[in-house]
């Protein structure tokens, strides 16, 4: 195998598929991107075996053939080469050149044929929908899963599709996050739950355009996502997911709509007398024009009052910090709406078209 590519373009599909190299593995070929040169396409491909990515790399094939080398070794040896086009040139033993101008490395790889290939997955009835759109939903949802929790389905995000509406939840067991989109078209229905590290990674890789797509194809074990010349397929996490159905509700006996700016400002200056180890809630004291922020630790106190419109009851309660900052964060309105059930049942964030809802339990602060 012989090609020459840019330093730039190398780099540029070096991050994405170096994503899915496990950091530990008993099989060593893993440790590897496997470059494969042949049909008139140059691919790069990395698989921890539950998730795999391939992308098309611009260059010219002077000899088609494949290698296998190390992920980080050559991800260094590229980055620290001068800006001119690379040559990558392997042999059948494994041995490659990595040559730029005047600089020159011979490095041992491993035996491509032993690689992984990553699942095949059928390209029927894909789901269509923006980069723009699909990384806004992981992002307004991912913090809420639980990557290190016993219980695997808070490790990942449902999916559930119906028509042309389109569910993304993730939960952790002390809140729950929702994005309802409307897709372009209607398609049979799609339940599933997606690891969190699959569509994190995915995230990270989308340039976020709106006039660009996503195509995404379910199976019964798989999810393939297709953009941009690159191809992400992930195991999903087996299972039924929990009936947040029953945990949400529409009634409420106090409803505040206030300004996001001012509550993300107050509750973020509060976490400055909050050490990442302490637990102490932030405390509403909801009263009929204004709301009162007030956090008390071994640093020291404040209080911060909010302007505020007010239907119902008044109310003192209390919340970690960082789940309110979380949420509020990946909000875009001016203005959000806070529900109260109780001082003892979860705080609902949303707006009016349930496009985005946040359950955030409250914590005792006596």
């Amino acid at each position: 195998m012989k090609i020459i590519c840019s330093k730039s373009e190398l780099l540029k599909k070096i991050s994405i598929v170096i994503k899915a190299v496990p950091a530990k593995t008993t099989m060593p070929v893993l440790e590897c991107i496997l470059i494969r040169a042949e049909g008139g396409e140059i691919r790069f491909t990395a698989n921890d075996m539950e998730l795999g990515i391939e992308t098309v790399v611009e260059g010219v094939i002077l000899e088609v053939g494949q290698a296998a080398l190390e992920a980080k070794l050559f991800s260094d040896i590229v980055r620290k080469l001068p800006e001119a086009d690379v040559s990558i040139e392997a042999d059948a033993a494994g041995k490659a050149v990595i040559s730029c101008e005047k600089a020159i490395f011979r490095i041992t790889g491993r035996d491509a044929d032993e690689f992984s290939a990553i699942p095949v997955v059928e390209k029927e009835h894909p789901v269509t929908v923006s980069q723009f759109s699909l990384r806004e939903a992981i992002q307004q949802t991912i913090f809420s899963i639980a990557p290190n929790d016993t219980n695997k389905m808070m490790a990942g995000e449902l999916f559930e599709i119906e028509g042309d509406r389109w569910k993304i939840v993730s939960l952790d067991g002390h809140r729950i996050s929702i994005r309802q989109i409307t897709l372009r078209e209607s398609y049979d229905p799609v339940k599933v739950i997606v690891p969190g590290k699959t569509l994190g990674e995915i995230a990270k890789i989308l340039t976020g355009d709106a006039q660009d797509d996503v195509y995404m194809y379910f199976t019964k074990n798989h999810v393939m996502f297709e953009f941009d010349k690159t191809t992400v397929v992930s195991r999903l996490i087996e299972g039924n997911y929990f009936r947040i159905d029953q945990m949400l509700t529409t009634d409420y006996l106090t409803k505040v709509m206030i300004s996001k700016r001012e509550l993300l400002d107050c509750i973020d200056r509060a976490t400055l007398l909050v050490k990442e180890s302490d637990k102490k809630p932030i405390i509403m004291d909801i009263k009929e024009d204004s709301m009162e922020l007030k956090i008390d630790s071994q640093i020291g106190s404040m209080d911060e009052e909010i302007a505020i419109e007010k239907e119902g009851r008044d109310m003192m309660i209390g919340f970690n910090p960082r789940y309110l900052i979380d949420a509020l964060r990946v909000i875009d309105d001016e203005t959000v709406g806070l529900y109260f059930v109780n001082t003892k049942a979860p705080c609902f964030i949303r707006d009016e078209q349930l496009s985005y809802i946040y359950l955030i339990l409250p914590v005792n602060f006596v």
